[in-house]
């Protein structure tokens, strides 16, 4: 279907049939390339704003390496992006009844030798996050340069999703994933669909 909400064209029917069925959806060629160069073009030219990840209470933790800048008005190329996925959001609250109401995101940075471990970004169902997303941004990938996805899904079989240009991954918050240590600069936007409560059950 071409949704009114954005210039893509995905299928949202297949994709919330995966999030039903698997816990997890990937659309390809999210946006079109005019908007993804502007989206590598703003995040590269604020990489010296990135900070090293931190975990909880301002503590950076061993089990992650990479780089982040949250996402705030003064980034309007990415809010384009986030509009898209507030509208993905309202899909899915009329299919799920989630009660997803906010977004929040940051633009990531993975150089080479860095990596995230096996997480959930929504453990114990503590800080609202639904869905979780992950938009690969760098404008060539090869598989040889790592950087994967490595996700469990909601039927407990494993996956791993290379980071494609132009990507989009989503997937419930509290599925177990990791980052593959990557061995070339990866970009990308990270963002979770919050809700009020945390609403979602697997």
């Amino acid at each position: 279907m071409q949704p009114e909400y954005s210039n893509c064209e995905f299928d949202l029917n297949r994709v919330l049939d995966d999030l039903n069925f698997k816990g997890f959806s990937l659309i390809d060629q999210l946006h079109p390339l005019s908007l993804m160069q502007k989206l590598t073009n703003e995040c590269t030219q604020h990489l010296n704003a990135f900070r090293e990840a931190q975990i909880q209470n301002g503590v950076v933790s061993q089990i992650r390496s990479d780089h982040i800048l949250w996402i705030d008005d003064q980034l309007p190329i990415a809010q384009q992006h986030i509009d898209v996925l507030h509208a993905l959001g309202q899909e899915i609250n009329r299919a799920f009844y989630t009660g997803i109401q906010n977004i929040e995101a940051h633009y990531a940075r993975y150089n080479a030798g860095e990596f995230y471990a096996l997480h959930r970004d929504n453990p114990q169902k503590k800080n609202h996050r639904v869905i979780s997303s992950v938009y690969y941004l760098h404008q060539t990938w090869q598989d040889s340069w790592g950087g994967q996805l490595r996700l469990e899904d909601k039927n407990g079989e494993w996956h791993i999703i290379q980071p494609r240009p132009n990507r989009l991954v989503i997937f419930q918050s509290d599925l177990l994933h990791e980052v593959l240590m990557s061995h070339q600069q990866r970009l990308s936007i990270t963002a979770w669909l919050r809700s009020a409560s945390s609403a979602w059950s697997s």
